[in-house]
């Protein structure tokens, strides 16, 4: 009885141990998402900023064979 006692204490320390790092791991890359959306923000605006005031649709242009 003493040895399944045993042998689950260790399952279950490497189970807490395991946990842990998923956690860890979990957080990293929430962390590195964050970072990804606020750059793709900072792009999007650098690329709002850089256009022209007035855009053109490809309606509004005019076909070549005309």
């Amino acid at each position: 009885m003493d040895t399944r006692i045993n042998e689950l204490e260790v399952k279950l320390s490497f189970a807490e141990d395991l946990l842990e790092q998923l956690n860890l791991t979990v957080y990293r890359q929430q962390q590195q998402i964050d970072r990804l959306q606020q750059d793709m923000r900072a792009l999007r605006q650098q690329l709002q900023e850089s256009m022209p005031a007035e855009q053109h649709g490809l309606r509004d242009e005019i076909p070549p064979h005309y």
